[in-house]
């Protein structure tokens, strides 16, 4: 893997097809838009052992658990949009 190929958006339009072969062999390929960095192409790794998989998701679920925090009942979250009369304000 050399230097990253910078290329515009507008370029890569028609040359879309190589550029997916060359970032699916490795090369780094960043689309620009007015000259600055937009995205980077990567190739799509999948996770071929079914237990790592699982392995990883059990993990992001009780990473997001560990961080959840309770919020205010939803049965009244809009309260405020209502004066004592229980007509909009």
């Amino acid at each position: 893997m050399g230097n990253p190929v910078h290329i515009s958006v507008t370029d890569a339009k028609g040359q879309l097809t190589d550029l997916v072969r060359r970032a699916e062999a490795g090369d780094e390929i960043i689309l620009t838009r007015h000259g600055h960095p937009a995205v980077r192409l990567v190739p799509v790794r999948s996770m071929a052992d079914p237990r790592a998989r699982r392995e990883l998701l059990e993990a992001i679920r009780r990473s997001g658990a560990a961080r959840a925090t309770p919020g205010p009942a939803a049965a009244r979250s809009q309260d405020f949009l209502y004066g004592e009369d229980g007509l909009p304000e």
